[in-house]
């Protein structure tokens, strides 16, 4: 495939985001989808800003698309097209785009972050792990590179040992949304649904937190059985038709897989032994 042959992506507003999806799957709706890293964990490394539209993002994987054909082991080229690669859920390019620079920069820890996250988006989650690892330091953590630890520990179901990494990122990065939205995906991964919700509110209540958090807050609330509250808080982002269908295919999933009763049930007990925590938590003072 040429490198500047770059696929429509579908429109990030209509459905459900990828991680919502996964996170739903991995509550027992059936199935398994793979969050996308660059969901949960921002952009890869690069100086160049991606344009916030769909057609803008396709121009700009085109034209560095081009520049990369031409140069393929100049950095800023070959991340700013895997940027946009993975932005357009590319992922299979983008791991080669990054295998390719990680040969010729085999010591430059962002490129080994910006691959190891590429990895994750394509679902080699083991591949992935390892090459995380090698991209800090524990004399030199970098947050980001740990929430991406954690998000992989999260999907290969290691949920203690994901909620340690969000931990340190969190010391780093205290009351980053998005380190706080992983977090609450993993609470409801394992089904500690209260707790994700609360800690879910908490990101997106930071002044910073995006579309994807509070699409993921929506999520968790809409798997309570808190259909309005998790419409309301859609329709902050998409249009109101678009917040009911995600709200509508969340119900569907539940109803069809015959799992609500069971959700519920986690539900209440958990909520004891999160209520002490959770008002903790929710008492701390955004920043």
């Amino acid at each position: 495939m040429p490198a500047n042959s770059v696929r429509n992506s579908p429109r990030p507003a209509i459905a459900i985001s990828i991680v919502a999806l996964g996170l739903a799957m991995g509550l027992g709706l059936g199935g398994c989808n793979r969050p996308s890293m660059s969901d949960v964990t921002g952009s890869i490394g690069g100086n160049d800003a991606l344009p916030n539209n769909a057609a803008g993002l396709r121009r700009y994987a085109e034209e560095w698309g081009r520049r990369y054909d031409s140069n393929r082991t100049d950095k800023r080229i070959a991340m700013n097209y895997a940027r946009a690669l993975r932005a357009l859920t590319q992922h299979s390019q983008a791991v080669a785009v990054l295998r390719g620079l990680a040969i010729t920069h085999p010591r430059d820890m962002e490129v080994l972050g910006a691959y190891g996250k590429a990895l994750a988006d394509d679902g080699k989650l083991q591949e992935a792990a390892k090459v995380l690892q090698n991209a800090h330091t524990p004399e030199r953590p970098n947050w980001s590179i740990l929430s991406a630890q954690g998000s992989v520990a999260d999907q290969l179901g290691d949920h203690d040992r994901a909620r340690e990494y969000y931990g340190s990122a969190l010391k780093m990065r205290p009351n980053d949304p998005a380190v706080l939205s992983n977090l609450g995906l993993s609470y409801a991964l394992s089904r500690n649904l209260p707790m994700a919700e609360t800690t879910l509110r908490e990101a997106a209540a930071q002044p910073a937190a995006d579309m994807r958090v509070r699409q993921n807050l929506a999520l968790v609330l809409a798997l309570q059985g808190k259909f309005g509250e998790a419409e309301e808080i859609s329709r902050r982002d998409l249009a109101p038709a678009d917040a009911a269908s995600n709200v509508a295919e969340i119900r569907r999933m539940i109803s069809q897989s015959n799992t609500w009763s069971t959700i519920r049930k986690v539900d209440g007990k958990t909520a004891a032994r999160s209520k002490g925590a959770a008002a903790r938590r929710t008492t701390r003072n955004p920043g």
